[in-house]
């Protein structure tokens, strides 16, 4: 068994005497995992960090064995967000729910484009992203069954004024719908409503509170596991922005 593909690097630990299991995400083999002798080597250990694009090869002798990896670097984006700690906090957030939420070995091919978009244009500032980031973990959302439906209010049909979204749905609620349950609902954020709105550091806080919530309750209660602490740290992060304006 072989093949070949782009990916993206989620996750590394350390195995045996240099080398180093890696979580891959690919577009055709989804969230997979293989053994790169000498991974944690001074040669290779700038290759498999999260968050960098690479062309990897993967082999093995049956299809359902660990197997082996290697790869060459296409886009060195952990070292490009060295220097700029949302931009780190952002691909630690999302190669951890991406490691943690997505199925082992089946295809998430619009998490792993939008994953793949979203890394390419962190060099130009997380800040211009964050919009994206939101957007992708409602993506991953949907990939995984709990997409969130914005199309339309739950309570009146209308499809303009949409300002809220039911916790227990995942419903979009227009404002006037809203007005008496206001406490109890989350606010739904412009941006998720219109791709060219890059949002404020409050609407991505709006937007990672949303998201969050349901990948809380359903992406990972479900399993009866925690959100991944690099992701409450990259809200805390945002949250802080938010209130710094």
């Amino acid at each position: 068994m072989e093949w070949t593909a782009p990916a993206v690097v989620l996750d590394v630990r350390p195995h045996g005497e240099g080398g180093a299991v890696v979580t891959l995400l690919t577009e055709a083999h989804g969230r997979h995992a293989g053994l790169a002798k000498g991974g944690s080597s001074r040669a290779q250990v700038g290759l498999w960090l999260p968050g960098n694009l690479a062309e990897v090869r993967w082999f093995a002798r049956l299809p359902d064995q660990l197997g082996a990896l290697t790869g060459e670097m296409v886009h060195p984006a952990a070292a490009l967000a060295m220097d700029d700690p949302l931009a780190l906090a952002v691909l630690a957030s999302a190669c951890a729910i991406a490691t943690d939420a997505l199925p082992e070995r089946e295809p998430c091919p619009r998490a792993f484009r939008g994953l793949v978009s979203l890394i390419g244009h962190l060099a130009g500032g997380a800040e211009g992203v964050m919009a994206d980031v939101v957007r992708w973990e409602a993506l991953v959302l949907t990939e995984l069954g709990y997409g969130l439906d914005l199309s339309a209010c739950a309570v009146t049909g209308a499809r303009e004024g949409l300002t809220h979204v039911s916790p227990r749905t995942g419903r979009a609620v227009c404002a006037e719908a809203a007005a008496p349950y206001r406490d109890r609902l989350l606010p739904l954020p412009a941006f998720l409503l219109d791709d060219a709105d890059p949002g404020t550091p409050a609407d991505w806080d709006a937007g990672l509170r949303l998201t969050g919530h349901f990948l809380e309750r359903d992406a990972f209660g479900a399993r009866h596991r925690p959100v991944p602490e690099a992701r409450h740290r990259l809200a805390d992060r945002v949250a802080a922005l938010a209130a710094s304006v």
